[in-house]
Protein backbone atom coordinates (compact mmCIF):
# COMPACT_ATOMS: atom_id res chain seq x y z
CA UNK A 1 0.00 0.00 0.00
CA UNK A 2 1.39 3.38 -1.01
CA UNK A 3 1.50 6.36 1.27
CA UNK A 4 0.10 9.73 0.38
CA UNK A 5 3.63 11.13 0.09
CA UNK A 6 4.59 8.46 -2.49
CA UNK A 7 1.45 9.15 -4.55
CA UNK A 8 2.15 12.90 -4.55
CA UNK A 9 5.76 12.30 -5.63
CA UNK A 10 4.64 10.03 -8.48
CA UNK A 11 1.98 12.57 -9.55
CA UNK A 12 4.62 15.32 -9.66
CA UNK A 13 6.86 13.09 -11.77
CA UNK A 14 4.03 12.38 -14.24
CA UNK A 15 3.15 16.09 -14.47
CA UNK A 16 6.80 16.94 -15.13
CA UNK A 17 6.99 14.34 -17.91
CA UNK A 18 3.77 15.66 -19.46
CA UNK A 19 5.11 19.23 -19.36
CA UNK A 20 8.35 18.11 -21.00
CA UNK A 21 6.39 16.32 -23.72
CA UNK A 22 4.17 19.37 -24.31
CA UNK A 23 0.95 17.70 -23.19
CA UNK A 24 -0.26 20.21 -20.62
CA UNK A 25 -3.24 22.53 -21.37
CA UNK A 26 -1.10 25.69 -21.23
CA UNK A 27 0.73 24.44 -24.33
CA UNK A 28 -2.55 23.69 -26.10
CA UNK A 29 -3.64 27.31 -25.64
CA UNK A 30 -1.00 28.33 -28.21
CA UNK A 31 -3.57 27.43 -30.88
CA UNK A 32 -6.05 30.02 -29.52
CA UNK A 33 -6.99 32.54 -32.22
CA UNK A 34 -7.73 35.67 -30.21
CA UNK A 35 -8.30 37.77 -33.35
CA UNK A 36 -11.22 35.56 -34.37
CA UNK A 37 -13.01 36.03 -31.06
CA UNK A 38 -12.32 39.78 -31.08
CA UNK A 39 -13.87 40.27 -34.56
CA UNK A 40 -16.98 42.46 -34.62
CA UNK A 41 -18.25 41.56 -38.12
CA UNK A 42 -18.01 38.71 -40.62
CA UNK A 43 -15.40 40.43 -42.81
CA UNK A 44 -13.01 40.86 -39.86
CA UNK A 45 -13.66 37.28 -38.77
CA UNK A 46 -12.87 35.83 -42.20
CA UNK A 47 -9.66 37.90 -42.29
CA UNK A 48 -8.62 36.54 -38.87
CA UNK A 49 -9.39 32.94 -39.89
CA UNK A 50 -7.82 33.21 -43.35
CA UNK A 51 -11.08 32.63 -45.20
CA UNK A 52 -12.37 34.14 -48.42
CA UNK A 53 -15.47 36.27 -48.88
CA UNK A 54 -18.50 34.25 -47.72
CA UNK A 55 -21.31 33.32 -50.11
CA UNK A 56 -24.84 32.31 -49.14
CA UNK A 57 -25.63 28.67 -49.91
CA UNK A 58 -28.66 26.39 -49.72
CA UNK A 59 -26.28 23.50 -48.87
CA UNK A 60 -25.57 24.93 -45.40
CA UNK A 61 -28.29 24.75 -42.74
CA UNK A 62 -28.68 26.71 -39.54
CA UNK A 63 -31.10 25.51 -36.86
CA UNK A 64 -32.53 27.41 -33.93
CA UNK A 65 -35.79 28.62 -32.49
CA UNK A 66 -37.76 31.43 -34.13
CA UNK A 67 -38.29 32.94 -30.67
CA UNK A 68 -35.95 32.24 -27.75
CA UNK A 69 -37.57 32.61 -24.34
CA UNK A 70 -34.24 33.22 -22.60
CA UNK A 71 -31.20 34.66 -24.40
CA UNK A 72 -28.85 33.03 -21.89
CA UNK A 73 -29.34 29.55 -23.42
CA UNK A 74 -30.36 29.51 -27.07
CA UNK A 75 -30.01 26.12 -28.82
CA UNK A 76 -28.49 26.51 -32.29
CA UNK A 77 -26.87 24.20 -34.80
CA UNK A 78 -25.01 24.15 -38.10
CA UNK A 79 -24.82 21.39 -40.68
CA UNK A 80 -23.98 20.61 -44.27
CA UNK A 81 -23.81 17.47 -46.40
CA UNK A 82 -21.06 18.89 -48.62
CA UNK A 83 -17.75 16.99 -48.71
CA UNK A 84 -14.51 18.78 -47.87
CA UNK A 85 -15.65 20.83 -44.87
CA UNK A 86 -12.78 21.75 -42.56
CA UNK A 87 -14.56 24.05 -40.08
CA UNK A 88 -18.10 24.91 -39.03
CA UNK A 89 -18.76 28.24 -37.32
CA UNK A 90 -21.77 29.60 -35.48
CA UNK A 91 -22.00 33.39 -35.50
CA UNK A 92 -24.37 35.73 -33.67
CA UNK A 93 -24.39 39.06 -35.45
CA UNK A 94 -25.30 41.44 -32.60
CA UNK A 95 -23.25 39.82 -29.82
CA UNK A 96 -20.16 41.67 -28.54
CA UNK A 97 -18.08 38.98 -30.28
CA UNK A 98 -19.66 37.71 -33.50
CA UNK A 99 -18.00 34.27 -33.20
CA UNK A 100 -20.02 32.09 -30.83
CA UNK A 101 -18.52 28.67 -31.66
CA UNK A 102 -15.96 27.07 -33.96
CA UNK A 103 -15.75 23.34 -34.74
CA UNK A 104 -12.95 21.70 -36.74
CA UNK A 105 -14.30 18.72 -38.71
CA UNK A 106 -12.96 16.18 -41.18
CA UNK A 107 -14.56 13.98 -43.82
CA UNK A 108 -14.48 11.14 -41.25
CA UNK A 109 -17.39 12.76 -39.35
CA UNK A 110 -20.69 14.32 -40.35
CA UNK A 111 -20.51 18.10 -40.54
CA UNK A 112 -23.39 18.52 -38.10
CA UNK A 113 -22.96 20.34 -34.78
CA UNK A 114 -25.28 21.73 -32.12
CA UNK A 115 -24.64 23.86 -29.06
CA UNK A 116 -26.20 26.53 -26.89
CA UNK A 117 -25.19 30.17 -27.23
CA UNK A 118 -25.84 33.33 -25.29
CA UNK A 119 -27.64 36.12 -27.14
CA UNK A 120 -28.02 39.63 -25.76
CA UNK A 121 -30.76 40.65 -28.19
CA UNK A 122 -32.67 39.55 -31.26
CA UNK A 123 -30.19 38.92 -34.05
CA UNK A 124 -29.32 36.97 -37.16
CA UNK A 125 -27.56 33.67 -36.43
CA UNK A 126 -25.18 32.37 -39.10
CA UNK A 127 -23.97 28.86 -39.83
CA UNK A 128 -20.70 29.11 -41.76
CA UNK A 129 -18.92 26.22 -43.50
CA UNK A 130 -15.26 26.78 -44.35
CA UNK A 131 -14.23 24.34 -47.07
CA UNK A 132 -10.86 22.72 -47.79
CA UNK A 133 -10.70 24.48 -51.18
CA UNK A 134 -10.95 27.93 -49.54
CA UNK A 135 -14.64 28.61 -50.20
CA UNK A 136 -16.74 29.96 -47.35
CA UNK A 137 -20.48 29.22 -47.45
CA UNK A 138 -23.15 30.39 -45.02
CA UNK A 139 -26.83 30.33 -44.11
CA UNK A 140 -28.61 32.69 -41.73
CA UNK A 141 -31.71 32.72 -39.59
CA UNK A 142 -33.25 35.44 -37.46
CA UNK A 143 -33.75 34.51 -33.82
CA UNK A 144 -35.88 36.80 -31.65
CA UNK A 145 -34.95 36.96 -27.97
CA UNK A 146 -37.57 37.89 -25.37
CA UNK A 147 -35.22 37.99 -22.34
CA UNK A 148 -31.62 39.07 -22.97
CA UNK A 149 -28.72 36.87 -21.87
CA UNK A 150 -25.70 39.16 -22.35
CA UNK A 151 -26.44 41.53 -19.47
CA UNK A 152 -29.92 42.44 -20.78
Amino acid sequence: MQTRRQILAQSATVAGLMAAAGLLPATAMAAWNGGAFEAKNMADLMKALGGSAPAESKDVTVTGPDIAENGAVVPVGASTALPGVKRLLILVEKNPSILAASFDVTDAVDANVATRVKMGQSSDVYAVAMMNDGKVLFAKKEVKVTLGGCGG
